[in-house]
């Protein structure tokens, strides 16, 4: 059922909104050995499953395009990401990476069965307007400087949209195959790590308490809703709920005092709600749908 499945795509987006709060929670752990000790977290759940059912793990046989796929939109999403970071101010790398959004919601018109209408573009841009309100409060300035970290951060939002728009392509490949992505993805980090940086541990039960939260929704249960919800799911609405994630993060940031409430909180919150419900008209009003996505053969780890 396609509404369904894009309740469970979105309830990844209500995962993603706790990224920004468990990470300040969980200490200075340098990004790549947080990233490696997470999607190892994150791929116990699939990892469980196969111990319950050991039968399912012959769906983990696929070719090498569904693994590329995977591993590059996980690992390649998150490697360009603190490439960004590291060479570019956090505000507007964080600005140019989060378009992944945008062009889900322009790139849908290249799949099949999907049309592209005007009002889910209006209402990505709304819920991009919103995002621009809340992540850069203290304004925004492009140098040429940092056109190494621009560019990753571009790159970085190329490739969360195409892995996206790509695994809905592989509708048929069961979301079991995610818990493979998140233990390569935590391989290849802990090599990033071992490379690059120096070893952090969390100096209190409440920063472990962090990683465990991180590990087990944001970068864990949230990449498998998600791979269900864009497989299964209406992915322009998902693309422009996406924008809600930055706004509920911020919310979330200010009840638990890590951050203060303003006006461009409030017309963010508009912006986007008001975006999504432009985008999720034909859903809203009753407008049939062409024909959806099949469901056979889309596990989930239930």
């Amino acid at each position: 059922m396609v509404l369904r499945a894009t309740l469970i795509g979105f309830s990844a987006i209500l995962m993603w909104a706790l990224l920004a709060l468990f990470t300040a929670a969980s200490g200075t752990m340098p990004p790549f050995q947080l990233s490696a000790i997470c999607f190892a977290i994150g791929s116990l759940p699939g990892l469980f499953v196969f111990a319950l059912k050991p039968e399912r793990l012959r769906l983990l046989k696929q070719p090498a395009p569904v693994w590329a796929l995977g591993i590059i939109g996980l690992f390649g999403y998150h490697f360009l990401y603190f490439t960004a970071l590291r060479n570019a101010p956090a505000v507007e790398a964080g600005l140019i990476a989060y378009l992944w959004p945008l062009l889900i919601v322009v790139g849908s018109a290249l799949l099949p069965d999907e049309r592209l209408r005007w009002y889910h573009v209006a209402g990505a841009l709304a819920g991009l307007a919103g995002t621009v309100l809340i992540v850069a409060r203290h304004g925004v300035a492009f140098d040429g400087a940092y056109a190494l970290g621009y560019g990753a951060a571009l790159a970085c939002a190329f490739t969360w949209s195409a892995y996206s728009l790509m695994t809905r392509r592989y509708e048929a490949v069961p979301t079991d195959t995610v818990t493979g992505f998140c233990l390569a993805t935590s391989v290849l980090s802990l090599l990033c790590h071992l490379a690059l940086e120096t070893t952090v541990w969390p100096g209190s039960a409440g920063q472990w308490l962090a990683v465990l939260g991180l590990g087990l929704l944001p970068v864990g249960a949230a990449f498998y809703a998600w791979d269900h919800g864009v497989k299964n799911g209406n992915i322009q609405m998902l693309g422009v709920a996406s924008y809600s994630a930055p706004v509920l993060s911020t919310l979330i940031l200010i009840a638990f005092g890590f951050a203060e409430p303003s006006w461009r909180i409030l017309v963010a919150c508009l912006l986007v709600t008001g975006g999504a419900v432009l985008a999720s008209k034909d859903a809203i009003f009753g407008r049939s749908k062409q024909a959806a996505p099949s469901e056979e053969g889309a596990a989930s780890l239930s």
